[in-house]
């Protein structure tokens, strides 16, 4: 499995009670290892792009004493109040505190390069605009496939398909990502063959989200994404990884 990270620059970064004869309670997700009940507290009912440029801090096991960074996409807001950062992470949207990879990758907190500063909780303004926006569109939704938001990609991120196990790749810019009533969201990526005007715009009737597509993999940030547009030797040789693996 593969992996791209950007490593910081060198230098120092300043660091309710359940009802008993409720059994939802007591039933545990196999996979995140929370109940149930917490779960669907989890759900997003609000996002807000990330627009100043803060960023994820994480580590992994194998480089133990480094720190990388990825640019926080969004801040989402939970249907418990809570408020977390977004980031594209291997193949899905997540957020910043619960990231998981082979490499045991850990978040680390989220951090500011304007003002060198490392910090634990979304930032007062953005749970202000979320919180706001929730009350103002306190709309009621039917399907759990409603659209609620549909935000912009302002981090390039980029969409990663191959159906030939790695021997060749293409590369999709996201143009949006896509809130659903039930919690989930989407990278929308263009349908060429519908396309009718430019730019591409966020709720163009020619996207569609990249998990739908039988080809997609993962998606990469947009300086990994640049340099296997070039051609770089190091970028192609990491995929190669992908076609071994």
């Amino acid at each position: 499995m593969l992996y791209f990270y950007h490593r910081l620059p060198e230098g120092d970064v300043s660091i309710t009670n359940h009802a008993i004869d409720h059994p939802m309670g007591n039933v545990i997700d196999i996979f995140t290892r929370k109940p149930i009940s917490e779960l669907s507290n989890n759900n997003l009912i609000r996002i807000s792009p990330e627009l100043d440029g803060l960023e994820m801090l994480y580590s992994n096991n194998k480089n133990p004493n480094k720190l990388f960074s990825i640019k926080v996409l969004a801040w989402g807001l939970r249907a418990n109040d809570e408020v977390v950062g977004l980031v594209p992470w291997l193949d899905s949207l997540i957020a910043c505190d619960e990231i998981n990879d082979p490499l045991n990758g850990k978040w680390e907190g989220y951090y500011d390069q304007t003002v060198d500063e490392l910090f634990f909780a979304a930032p007062l303004h953005k749970v202000v605009e979320l919180e706001a926006a929730a009350d103002y569109y306190d709309y009621q939704f039917e399907s759990a496939k409603d659209i609620i938001q549909e935000i912009p990609d302002t981090i390039g991120t980029h969409a990663v398909l191959s159906n030939d196990g790695f021997s060749s790749i293409s590369l999709k810019e996201v143009i949006s990502w896509r809130l659903l009533n039930n919690g989930t969201v989407q990278a929308m990526i263009t349908n060429e063959s519908e396309m009718i005007d430019t730019p591409v715009l966020p709720g163009d009737s020619c996207l569609y989200p990249a998990d739908k597509d039988k080809d997609f993999h993962y998606f990469f940030q947009h300086h990994i994404a640049n340099k296997l547009k070039s051609n770089d030797p190091e970028a192609l040789a990491a995929i190669s990884l992908l076609k071994d693996g």
